[in-house]
């Protein structure tokens, strides 16, 4: 396929002034996604025999197809964990698709690979890992939580040949994130749970009555032991020193996901809540989520990456090139091959803004949560569930069941003011909502209040 020279050249225009105009919103438009069947009459059949042309395809990514997208760099979307890149990653994430950089080698992509590695290190000097600590950007924290815990238990086996068919243990928080879960059984892990406390919490009392109560046979059979730096429902931090402890006392590798949460490691109120990371054997950490990077950014670090390339390094003829060379490449440390330099847009935004810039945004974001709680408090039909440890707000309306919410919530959409969705807590619904974009004002967060 050719696509001749003034096309490609119309097409790039009507890509760029879509870019800038997107870039230039202030705010961008929320949106609303759309029934099947709107999509179907708006829409139709895009894929054809003949093309459609760039002038109209663009015309229906634009008018139609977009539209149909919230944004989630919006600062009235504060559901889930919402994303707020800055414009240089954005603008850089461009360029690392236009300039077709091959990011799983040493070999093909060396720059690339240079100043990845450098991002991942300035987040391991954020964890205080060692000096030898690396690892790779992925697509998500779920795939990185898959990474270490299939690093963790090829450790375990490793350490003993008779284990090679055996059921390795996972000790579990009660709240970790559902990936957690979704790993162990892609992975064909057993897990005990650990019990938390009223805020969602391991704690050193949670974390050693799950150790006390494991039978002596099950106590050989833990291979990690997962704790969580910022809980998605919460956002609170467990006891990272107990989780440590435990998995030092069973000879088991200790995972932390700070998928979301391990971002506060540059905040200059919320460094002082992650002691213990430090001791982490792997940490998963998402720019994309509070670390201003476009969709799909996750970074999984391990303290020993010689462990990760002994489980993830894929060998054939056509890769000794590669696999007997002695350089770093990324395709070595999770369970990817071909692999998109998707740490660049993070590594730009860095080099262009500093991490004081970084300290400084995270501070507005988490000074903004701690204003949006302090409202909640002063009014009388709300109540906060969870006293906020980063930047989730959980809280409940006096007197609203769950179709409340449901109303509530579709017409705060619908009205184009917000997006704000119920969550669960202890069987009960409520409202959560999770600040991670500095653009994010109390106004904002007072907009997205129930009367």
């Amino acid at each position: 396929m050719h696509v001749h020279d003034q096309q490609a050249h119309e097409l790039m225009e009507l890509v760029f002034a879509f870019t800038q105009e997107r870039m230039e919103m202030d705010p961008p438009p929320l949106d609303l996604s759309v029934p099947l069947e709107q999509l179907q009459a708006q829409a139709g059949q895009t894929i054809t025999p003949e093309g459609l042309g760039g002038t109209e395809a663009m015309r229906l990514f634009e008018e139609v197809l977009g539209p149909a997208c919230l944004s989630i760099d919006h600062p009235r979307y504060l559901s889930f964990i919402p994303a707020a890149p800055t414009e240089a990653a954005t603008l850089f994430d461009l360029v690392v698709s236009a300039t077709s950089i091959y990011g799983g080698s040493w070999l093909e992509g060396s720059g690339a690979v240079y100043v990845e590695n450098q991002t991942l290190r300035w987040l391991a000097d954020l964890a205080g890992l060692p000096k030898g600590a690396g690892g790779t950007f992925v697509s998500g924290g779920s795939i990185a939580n898959l990474s270490a815990l299939a690093v963790a238990r090829t450790v375990w086996r490793d350490a003993d040949r008779a284990r090679e068919e055996r059921r390795p243990i996972v000790l579990l928080s009660e709240a970790a994130h559902s990936s957690n879960a979704s790993a162990l059984e892609l992975l064909d892990l057993r897990s005990r749970p650990i019990g938390v406390d009223d805020a969602d919490r391991m704690t050193a009392e949670t974390v050693r009555a799950a150790v006390d109560d494991l039978p002596p046979a099950e106590r050989e059979a833990v291979c990690a032991v997962v704790a969580t730096a910022g809980l998605t429902n919460a956002g609170t931090i467990d006891d990272l020193v107990a989780a440590g402890d435990a998995a030092a006392e069973l000879g088991a590798w200790f995972h932390v996901d700070g998928a979301y949460g391990a971002a506060a490691l540059c905040s200059s109120t919320r460094r002082d809540r992650f002691g213990g990371i430090d001791r982490a054997d792997s940490l998963t950490v998402d720019p994309h989520k509070w670390l201003f990077a476009p969709y799909d950014c996750a970074a999984i670090l391990y303290r020993d990456p010689q462990l990760a390339k002994r489980t993830f390094t894929q060998h054939s003829g056509y890769l000794d090139v590669l696999t007997e060379a002695a350089d770093w490449s990324p395709s070595d440390y999770a369970p990817h091959l071909t692999r998109r330099a998707r740490g660049l847009p993070t590594w730009f935004s860095l080099a262009v803004h500093g991490t004081d810039a970084y300290r400084d945004a995270i501070d507005t974001t988490i000074a903004t949560a701690e204003a949006a709680a302090a409202l909640i408090r002063t009014l009388d039909h709300l109540e906060l569930v969870v006293e906020p440890e980063l930047s989730v707000i959980v809280f409940r309306r006096a007197g609203w069941a769950p179709e409340d919410y449901a109303a509530w919530s579709r017409g705060l959409l619908f009205d184009q003011v917000g997006f704000v969705v119920p969550t669960t807590w202890r069987g009960e619904t409520v409202l959560r909502i999770c600040i991670t974009n500095p653009r994010t004002t109390l106004d904002d967060v007072r907009a997205c209040l129930p009367g």
